[in-house]
């Protein structure tokens, strides 16, 4: 009998609490859309109560979203489910998820709580969340390490009071496939609700099994995974969902399980969430990666030249990897570009942000021969980066004066004192250095760089540079910043720009 898997993306929640990673309302409510057209169940847009911005974010998520449930995350608190519930108002469909850890080591060690107590508390705050919500998600946080007979005196407790959705997460990617699967099966053996709910996935990837650890759960009766795109997340990330949809589709032997994922949206998600990320995909990545279609070995490339079957299981185009890469250039037309934008995804429909995306798209016409669909996704991406700044970037010029020592002068547009021109000069270590020092002095700032990255967009001696900035504050906090540009230099003093927003 053939199963239908649902598929739970927290990309914008767990994918979020990736180390350098922070997504602003714009970015999350761009890929909740793109998750909502690959066709996820689920997304879980934040947590609420953490903070005002991502209150608002669930908030304008919920609003914007169609069709997909959208969920928000809460601890076994009221003040957590309130704000859950207050942010979900606008949302056609909506779930809350409602966790509690469960293992020893957390009961002891975080929560200085006894059994009896977590069950209390599940069963309070479970019956409070199902006055409000249809669909009440419970989590026992690290179940992977919890005793599996306590695992089914909460879970059923969970089910009692109304959760309809029971989710096993693997919190510290500690188990393996066959630990997993043994599970889930003893749950369906000493659960007497197992079918009456949805039993779901959520592995961690510490020791390289996330994917397998979420087939091994379908395998043994979950209907639901969780995880994130491109695997993003703490530590080493969340089973990759593109990973787990395109292996349900290529073993459908196997796996006897279907889901309404539509592939050839895949990598247009994935590289949305890489781009908004700053997370480079490795080229070896399975399913999106750069090399995932290509065949170096002679022995290869004379098999895929006779049936591609030889060594390939996914065509290129089953994930939307176009066989070609049709280019722009300087000569093409306003028409021609919105055309092509409109193809990506993009809403053209405001006239003057279309021609202001023009006006930039000509000025890397000039400088490129040809603009490839990964320029014009960069364009976007830059000018929203742009969009958000309080500090623009006008001009910038920089000279090298003797050996290791640059002088640049940098003129910045303060958006929130009626576009004011600051200008000031500096000198510094190198190109960058001076840039930073410059901007530093300018803004009467004492900022730390942590960490600087530059990242190429596209191929060859032309390509557009996104660069990566972690900086500290005054205040200790670390901030983070990404900028885009044909000269890596604009693209260095747009990102710290940033990063002080």
């Amino acid at each position: 009998m053939v199963k239908q898997i649902q598929f739970f993306d927290t990309t914008l929640r767990d994918g979020e609490q990736t180390p350098g990673v922070n997504f602003n309302t714009k970015e999350k409510v761009q890929i909740a859309l793109q998750l909502e057209k690959w066709g996820i169940d689920v997304i879980e847009a934040g947590f609420p109560i953490s903070s005002q911005g991502d209150f608002e974010a669930v908030q304008e998520i919920a609003a914007q979203i169609k069709h997909a449930t959208v969920g928000g995350l809460a601890r076994c608190s009221i003040e957590d489910i309130d704000s859950v519930r207050e942010a979900l108002k606008e949302a056609n469909h909506k779930q809350i998820h409602v966790f509690i850890a469960t293992s020893p080591i957390h009961r002891e060690s975080k929560l200085s709580m006894t059994k009896a107590e977590i069950l209390a508390s599940v069963k309070k705050h479970i019956t409070y969340a199902k006055q409000y919500f249809d669909q009440v998600q419970f989590s026992p946080e690290d179940a992977t390490r919890t005793e599996w007979d306590f695992l089914v005196e909460v879970i059923e407790v969970a089910i009692k009071c109304g959760a309809t959705i029971i989710n096993i997460p693997d919190t510290v990617g500690y188990t393996n496939p066959t630990e997993y699967g043994a599970l889930f099966a003893y749950l369906k053996e000493n659960i007497s609700a197992f079918d009456e709910v949805i039993f779901s996935s959520h592995c961690h990837d510490d020791l390289g099994m996330a994917t397998a650890n979420a087939l091994a759960a379908i395998e043994q009766g979950a209907l639901r995974v969780e995880g994130t795109i491109n695997g993003i997340g703490e530590r080493a990330g969340n089973t990759a969902l593109e990973e787990v949809a395109v292996a349900l589709h290529i073993r459908r032997d196997a796996y006897q399980a279907e889901n309404q994922i539509k592939l050839d949206e895949t990598k247009n998600t994935s590289d949305l969430v890489s781009r908004l990320s700053g997370m480079p995909i490795p080229r070896n990545k399975a399913i999106i990666g750069a090399n995932a279609y290509a065949h170096e070995s002679g022995i290869h490339q004379d098999g895929v030249l006779k049936n591609p079957e030889t060594y390939e299981i996914i065509t290129p185009q089953l994930v939307g990897v176009s066989s070609n890469d049709l280019p722009l250039g300087k000569l093409s037309g306003r028409h021609a570009f919105v055309d092509r934008m409109v193809s990506l995804g993009y809403d053209m429909s405001d006239k003057v942000v279309v021609k202001e995306l023009f006006v930039k798209f000509k000025e890397l016409a000039d400088k490129k021969k040809n603009i490839s669909t990964t320029d014009l996704h960069a364009l976007i991406a830059g000018a929203t980066i742009e969009d958000q700044a309080n500090y623009e970037l006008a001009r910038l010029q920089v000279q090298h004066i003797e050996e290791g020592l640059h002088a640049a002068t940098v003129a910045v547009r303060d958006r929130q004192q009626d576009n004011r021109i600051l200008l000031d000069t500096d000198t510094g270590a190198g190109s960058v250095d001076a840039i930073y020092k410059t901007i530093n002095r300018m803004l009467k700032l004492n900022i730390i760089l942590h960490e600087y990255r530059i990242d190429a967009i596209t191929q060859g001696h032309d390509s557009q540079a996104q660069v990566h900035v972690t900086i500290q504050l005054p205040n200790g906090y670390l901030s983070y910043g990404t900028g885009i540009d044909f000269d890596v230099l604009t693209a260095s003093a747009k990102a710290y720009l940033q990063a002080i927003n």
